[in-house]
């Protein structure tokens, strides 16, 4: 996977984010719009309005990391909610990343430990 920290949790911005921003102004947002603390070490995943490109912030021992991603065709896909963010499984961050609609892909249940 992309991120060291097995245990942080995945949050997806779901309004349209600038991608100029770079580490200070999507920490900026994390912190403002979002109501996260971006030092958490939690990944925070923004795209941009027309939904071409993605960047992911986290936090880890050292410094911020940002990774991104630029489609050259398509668009990732769209998301279904009117909430500021969405907690994202890894395996639904990696749908997204591949461009899979995952409102449309149903997940089973599984045992899920407390």
């Amino acid at each position: 996977m992309l991120f060291s920290h097995s245990h942080s949790r995945i949050w997806l911005c779901t309004t349209p984010t600038d991608m100029r921003c770079s580490f200070n102004g999507l920490s900026a947002r994390v912190q403002h719009h979002l109501q996260h603390n971006p030092l958490s070490g939690d990944c925070f995943v923004f795209i941009n309005r027309s939904r071409s490109q993605m960047k992911v912030l986290y936090f880890e021992p050292g410094g911020y990391c940002i990774w991104g991603k630029r489609l050259e065709q398509g668009r990732f896909a769209p998301w279904g909610t009117t909430q500021a963010c969405e907690s994202l499984s890894p395996a639904r961050l990696k749908c997204l990343i591949e461009g899979l609609d995952i409102h449309v892909i149903k997940q089973r249940v599984r045992y899920q430990r407390d």
